[in-house]
């Protein structure tokens, strides 16, 4: 089961937020995960940052800390955000928090 639409879009706007963990998630949204099943998905996707180009949160923090202080140079680095660019916000996100 994929996770619904209206689901995945609270993961990634909380993600754009700075949600990094599950209770970050649920505290920024109202996302109701009804199951063990959506659990599992909803992990899954909040490790994720960019979908289009399979990178992980913990890729793009790394990144940012060896230097990266660019949604453009994070980029160059790890391929994020040069897909589709919808993960750009949770770049630039990362960026700014470092985390």
């Amino acid at each position: 089961m994929a996770l619904e639409m209206e689901k995945y879009l609270k993961v990634r706007k909380a993600q754009v937020q700075g949600a990094r963990t599950v209770d970050e998630l649920k505290k920024i949204s109202d996302i109701v995960i009804e199951n063990e099943e959506e659990l599992k998905e909803v992990e899954t996707l909040i490790k994720n940052a960019c979908k289009c180009k399979n990178v992980s949160i913990e890729t793009i923090v790394e990144a940012v800390k060896n230097g990266a202080d660019t949604v453009e140079k994070v980029g160059e680095v790890t391929k994020a955000g040069t897909g589709c660019g919808r993960c750009k916000g949770i770049i630039s996100n990362i960026i700014e928090n470092k985390r």
